[in-house]
């Protein structure tokens, strides 16, 4: 294999096993990186995830890649991601590679099925970085852990990539999980001799208590290790958003001042669950995840989200007794809000033609009978609909907002009455807003992913159910998300630098 040369070096992060922070850590890399006047490009080869971007040109990227294109001051791009599998369950994902589908892929047969094709993409997107970004830093992010023995020879994004551009690894090892000396021993063991020498720092992660404390562990390691220990860095207390759905559970914590009470419907393949980071992000909201069999009560508002298998999310929804305690929620006058897999099943009926919504054990390509809690249907088409949006809306009132789609359902209002209206007037297929008859409350659903980040429309919601609380309005002049994003990578670069020296990193190029 050839070797791709740049300069400057190409940093990049391993982690001695998955969660260890390489998300964070790249997008804190990129972020300083930036306020020294390099000009750094994100980049992870492969990415697992249902928490989705679509780029400008309608190329399908993970999400914490966009994150990290944001705290290099870019715009995301897919090409910053060229493999992404999408879990399907039942051991299939689908495959996007530079941010198209090309396929679905079998656990047992991935690497057989998908390897040459998953490298090419992966080298054609570093050849074009080398051609357009001249001068620029690749901060690659690894994935899991670099030394899994029955894998290794496989494994298309962390050894392989290091090799290919030789660069200067970081490893960051998670303390919080207990056991970081066996972590990092272990993990340089597995390596081989030139692959460790890549290994130029350690970053120890997630640290509590008084630092002076492991000053005595940390001289162990570099002793032991022959590997200067660059920084320990401490436990952030959640101020970035997660990075997978195992994270969801932190947002479980009790808020202080919170007056609002969301449910969110953790729905088991639940997507793009970053589309409530910004009510997260609300002082006086409190989000509570819903699993399905739970029961809920005194919700001031239930939302159902995106799912990556509508169908059979549905019918885990109507098989655990949720569909009916939703119908009663909103027969009381509680409020429900559906994003794209989520207002699809509020419809009165799903078709799937071709069988894309089941994974591949499932035949059934009928019509299936959705919650009939709003007057649409949707018929899932070959094609995905993958497009930023910005566009003018109407409820709560007119104004601007902007976010994406990513979906393959077509979908139609098949009823029209006084109290069902568009959501836009000039794209009537982005949503819709349904007035239960005599009651306050309203039950939305919508294509935009990314609406809650539009800080007024959001703020105009809550404050329609603050009303129904009986409580006072909030301020609706509330700056785009986006914004709010900026400051927390700035915090997040701040105790970055305050902790870790990555001057070994990117000294002499």
């Amino acid at each position: 294999m050839r070797n791709l040369i740049f300069q400057p070096t190409p940093i990049m992060i391993f982690g001695t096993s998955s969660g260890a922070g390489k998300s964070l850590m790249s997008a804190a890399i990129c972020r300083v990186l930036l306020r020294r006047g390099e000009k750094p490009f994100p980049f992870k080869g492969q990415n697992m995830s249902n928490n989705a971007w679509v780029d400008k040109s309608g190329g399908e990227m993970a999400f914490s890649q966009a994150m990290q294109a944001w705290a290099a001051g870019l715009t995301p791009e897919c090409r910053m991601n060229p493999i992404l599998l999408k879990p399907k369950g039942d051991s299939t994902s689908e495959v996007v590679h530079m941010g198209k589908t090309v396929g679905i892929a079998r656990a047992e047969k991935y690497y057989e099925d998908w390897f040459d094709s998953g490298w090419e993409s992966i080298n054609r997107a570093l050849n074009e970085f080398k051609d357009s970004n001249k001068g620029s830093r690749l901060v690659i992010e690894g994935a899991g852990s670099p030394v899994e023995v029955n894998l290794q020879d496989r494994d298309l994004t962390n050894l392989r990539i290091a090799n290919l551009v030789q660069a200067r690894c970081l490893l960051v090892a998670d303390i919080e999980r207990g056991g970081v000396f066996a972590q990092l021993i272990g993990t340089l063991t597995l390596l081989k001799p030139d692959e460790r020498k890549l290994i130029k720092g350690i970053i120890i992660n997630r640290f509590r208590g008084r630092r002076e404390l492991f000053e005595e562990g940390k001289n162990w390691i570099e002793k032991e290790t022959g590997i200067p220990v660059l920084g320990i860095m401490p436990w952030l207390n959640n101020i970035f958003p997660p990075e997978d759905t195992l994270d969801l559970l932190e947002y479980r914590k009790p808020k202080s001042g919170a007056q609002i009470e969301i449910g969110v419907v953790r729905l088991p393949s639940i997507s793009n669950f970053s589309d409530f980071d910004p009510l997260q992000s609300e002082p006086t909201v409190q989000l509570k995840w819903i699993e399905l069999g739970q029961k809920f009560n005194d919700l001031d508002a239930l939302i159902i989200p995106g799912s990556k298998q509508t169908l059979n999310d549905l019918e885990k929804v109507i098989e655990l007794g949720l569909a009916d305690q939703i119908k009663n929620y909103i027969e009381k006058g509680g409020n429900l809000f559906g994003i794209c897999g989520g207002m699809q099943m509020l419809g009165s009926t799903l078709e799937d033609p071709f069988g894309l919504e089941h994974n591949l054990n499932q035949s059934n390509k009928g019509i299936v009978n959705g919650l009939d809690i709003l007057p649409i249907r949707t018929r899932f088409m070959k094609e995905k609909k993958l497009i930023q949006r910005e566009l003018k809306i109407n409820w709560p009132e007119s104004l601007q907002i902007n976010g994406f789609e990513l979906h393959r359902g077509e979908t139609k209002l098949i009823e029209r009455n006084i109290q069902i209206h568009p959501l836009s007037e000039y794209d009537t297929s982005i949503g819709w807003v349904l007035k239960n008859k005599g009651k306050p409350n309203h039950i939305v659903g919508t294509y935009l992913h990314g609406i809650f980040d539009n800080g007024r429309f959001r703020r105009l919601w809550l404050n329609d159910l603050r009303r129904q609380k009986g409580l006072d309005e909030i301020s609706v002049d509330e700056v785009h998300y986006s914004s709010k994003i900026n400051s927390i990578l700035d915090l997040l670069a701040d105790q970055f630098e305050k902790y870790i020296d990555i001057s070994p990193l990117i000294s002499s190029c």
